[in-house]
């Protein structure tokens, strides 16, 4: 039997259909399945720099970005099967910068972003995660540092974004989650001359749509 990937993601979910499009513009329709792993993995030492350091281990199942400046009806559906494995891993040691560290280990299943700046907006998406996880690890030891240091673990089921300005901005955004999600941040740093910040974030489902007005 073949599995198309289209029967596959119907197969995995039935939320309610996407609204008719009828209006002019820009028609976005984007499918993905991934059926596959991704790892990210960064091991790196570093010494004696003179200005900033950073550096990200990114692993995702699927990613779509969409920017228009018009009308837009925009359909999104992502599916990540079964046993699938999404990881990032950053193993660092760095040691006398004389700037900032920023170091990221992200590893997320399904990640959609919409920009527009039309009239009218149009978005229906559709996520849904069955991996058997997304997982970030962070293992650093940083020493000696001049500026800043930021050490950011994340992981993410499924994460939506929209911001517009239209004054017609309908939005259905339906995401399911069935992954275990984990961040874990392993670190030591010490003698650093400006800020410190360190984070493990773990999250299933995340959305955020941002409308603004245009009107007086």
């Amino acid at each position: 039997m073949t599995l198309t990937a289209s029967s596959a993601f119907a197969a995995a979910s039935n939320p309610p259909p996407p609204p008719p499009h009828h209006d002019q513009g820009s028609e976005i329709l984007n499918g993905q399945v991934d059926f596959q792993s991704q790892a990210a993995n960064l091991n790196t030492t570093i010494k004696n720099v003179g200005g900033d350091v950073s550096g990200q281990a990114v692993a995702g199942g699927n990613v779509v970005n969409i920017v228009t400046m018009q009308d837009t009806n925009v359909t999104n559906n992502q599916y990540v099967s079964g046993g699938v494995s999404i990881s990032s891993k950053v193993n660092a040691d760095v040691k006398n910068v004389g700037g900032g560290v920023s170091l990221t280990s992200q590893a997320v299943c399904n990640s959609a972003d919409v920009s527009t700046d039309p009239n009218t907006t149009k978005v229906y998406s559709n996520q849904e995660c069955n991996a058997a996880d997304p997982s970030a690890q962070m293992n650093a030891t940083i020493k000696g540092i001049g500026g800043d240091v930021s050490l950011a673990t994340t992981a993410i089921g499924n994460t939506f974004s929209e911001d517009t300005n239209a004054p017609n901005a309908p939005v259905q955004n339906y995401q399911i989650n069935n992954a275990g999600t984990f961040a874990t941040s392993n670190t030591k740093v010490s003698n650093v001359g400006g800020d410190v910040g360190v984070s493990a974030t773990a999250i299933g489902n995340n959305a955020q749509i941002v409308h603004y007005s245009t009107t007086p």
